[in-house]
């Protein structure tokens, strides 16, 4: 700058050039997401093919065999397109793993807020020792793929964590209703059921199979015993371990 608050001399180009590049940038953007969009497709729609073919790929060829190009060329979309609804390979992979989740839960609270929570508990747990498909190899290949990449680990603690608070409050609210006992730590039970639903991914019928009776006996005998006791133990002291 010069005195009067004028540009220097080539100030004037420097600025048209920077006006330029910032131009061509916000065109590009808006180029990737129009011509890699499907004609007459909404973005909710190209998300939602996107991750679809995502759990297929990465079903298919694992996460490090899985390329960006492959997925979106399933989806129908180029690989600019994909990257304007995801950063990267490691959040399509969650996506998919969201998009393809288990919302029997909610849905079944959706459905019938008065409904026991044990009671909705248990219907899904019984699914468990049958539970097959894409989204058992998405888990797989998701916690495999954690071990190794720093973004698939964060993106799976950010899922992992959004799905503990949620059965917290479920458990809270069974709690309260009376049908788990109140000593129990709620996120100590919402713990013990990702276990649950993490385990049944990874041990599929094709590896050990129980029948369903002798699986829905288990799982009532369990339930009942998370029932309010007549006497509970201190709070302050852990629950002895025989």
């Amino acid at each position: 700058m010069i005195a009067g608050g004028r540009p220097a001399p080539g100030g004037y180009r420097g600025q048209a050039a920077g006006r330029t590049a910032l131009l061509t940038y916000q065109m590009n953007v808006l180029l990737i997401r129009f011509m890699g969009r499907i004609a007459g497709a909404t973005a909710a729609e190209t998300r939602e093919r996107l991750l679809r073919a995502a759990a297929d790929v990465f079903a298919e060829r694992g996460y490090d065999g899985a390329r960006v190009a492959d997925i979106a060329r399933a989806a129908g979309v180029s690989s600019g397109a994909m990257y304007a609804h995801f950063a990267s390979k490691a959040e399509l992979l969650v996506g998919a793993l969201r998009a393809h989740g288990q919302g029997q839960l909610a849905d079944m609270l959706a459905a019938d807020p008065d409904r026991s929570v044990t009671d909705m508990l248990l219907e899904t747990g019984r699914g468990l020792s049958r539970r097959s498909g894409v989204r058992c190899y998405l888990i797989v290949e998701a916690l495999a793929a954690a071990r190794r990449d720093q973004d698939v680990a964060a993106a799976m603690r950010e899922y992992v964590g959004e799905d503990a608070s949620w059965l917290a409050g479920l458990m809270g609210v069974a709690q309260a209703a009376g049908e788990i006992d109140p000593v129990l730590s709620p996120d100590a039970l919402a713990h013990f059921c990702i276990l649950l639903a993490i385990g049944s991914a990874l041990v599929s019928p094709d590896l050990h199979a129980v029948g369903d009776r002798d699986w829905a006996a288990l799982l009532a005998r369990v339930a009942g015993g998370l029932a309010p006791a007549a006497d509970h133990p201190p709070a302050d002291d852990p629950v002895p371990i025989r």
